[in-house]
């Protein structure tokens, strides 16, 4: 194994990743090294870099938490295989582990924010909960691809699963980027009726060639007026009028606002994407018509197989909503990125040599 690592780190906000060279770190018991092979750009990565959230290490600190590679030293049992590092690593032992509840474990530790990430050459992690990446899946995908699953994928299906949806039922994600398309794919697959809600066409129209039931642009449209919409192709796909699964994934008030007011009879709202703004919304709705609103964080490490299990199986297809780059673009991503240039997820390719 190489005894050196190269990493982009974050030294400032708004600041150009730097390159550093450093020594492979020592390992403790459990504890293994994962050679790098891919890690995806998340929104959460641009609010650490450009929007001032603070990181729980302090700088420098090398960002990403969505990442694939091939264990490299470590516990014999986990040399050459290739996984996915969860992008929550909990203890294991506390009570809301044992309470089923282990990604909001207090203990947890995610990668390029409790400690250096994934845009570098190889990292360190506890060896716990790494998930395996079976041969099948590489014969369909790269291990660079797949990286996406460590928060993409994962938040996603954790999300649908929380809500509850069952076959038949009315599935509406507003915000269908990176995480969101996924929401609309998984609720798909589990046999739900799909609206996809974004302002971007070019979105929506790469929702409707994989699957999903009806797509509208919102921009410009009043919430009466998505509403009316929303009305109306229930009406033609035969969707119940009851019992709605709505998941917010937009990260905005604009669509926080309208996820709530979406709400009727027995709904469940789920809010996946983050912003500091406050909605203005009538908490009482939730009474009225009897609705759950409901909050997730990442996913726990548990349900990972039955995720790399989706895509083994070939129910979910990923080819069409990510994109590589080179890591020593890592700068450059990050600006095009931040200017919704990319109608993908980013992917940074380690390329050190």
């Amino acid at each position: 194994m190489e005894n050196k690592m190269y990493s982009w780190q974050m030294t400032e906000l708004k600041a150009d990743f730097k390159l550093v060279e450093s020594p492979i770190p020592e390992l403790a018991e459990g504890e293994a090294i994962v050679k790098i092979a891919g890690c995806g750009v998340c929104h959460t990565d641009l609010s650490f870099w450009y929007f001032g959230v603070k990181t729980k290490k302090e700088l420098p600190l090398t960002l990403g938490h969505e990442i694939s590679g091939t264990v490299v030293a470590g516990p014999s049992e986990w040399i050459g295989k290739n996984v996915i590092i969860p992008a929550v690593l909990p203890c294991g032992e506390c009570e809301l582990c044992k309470k089923g509840r282990s990604n909001i474990c207090q203990k947890q530790l995610m990668p390029g924010n409790d400690f250096n990430g994934g845009f570098a050459s190889h990292i360190k992690v506890p060896a716990k909960y790494l998930c395996p990446v079976p041969a099948q899946v590489l014969e369909k995908y790269s291990i660079q691809q797949l990286s996406v699953i460590a928060d993409a994928i994962s938040t996603p299906y954790q999300v649908v699963k929380k809500s509850e949806l069952q076959s038949g039922d009315l599935a509406i994600v507003i915000g269908i980027g990176g995480v969101g398309i996924y929401a609309a794919l998984i609720s798909k697959i589990l046999g739900a009726k799909v609206i996809a809600l974004d302002i971007d066409d070019d979105k929506l129209n790469s929702a409707k060639q994989n699957g999903i039931d009806a797509t509208i642009n919102v921009k410009g449209l009043d919430i009466r007026a998505v509403k009316d919409s929303i009305r109306e192709i229930v009406k033609q796909i035969g969707a119940s009028r009851f019992g709605w699964k709505i998941f917010e994934v937009s990260g905005t008030k604009a669509g926080q606002e309208l996820a709530f007011n979406l709400i009727t009879f027995t709904s469940t709202l789920s809010i996946v994407g983050f912003t500091m703004d406050k909605p203005d919304v009538r908490l009482s709705n939730l009474m009225a018509f009897d609705a759950k609103l409901i909050g997730t964080w990442g996913c726990k490490p548990e349900l990972y197989p039955e995720v790399v299990d989706l895509i083994a199986s070939g129910k979910l297809k990923i080819e069409d909503f990510v994109e590589t780059f080179p890591m020593s673009k890592i700068n450059e991503v990050f600006k095009n990125t931040l200017e919704h240039k990319y109608k993908k997820r980013s992917i940074l390719v380690p390329d050190f040599n």
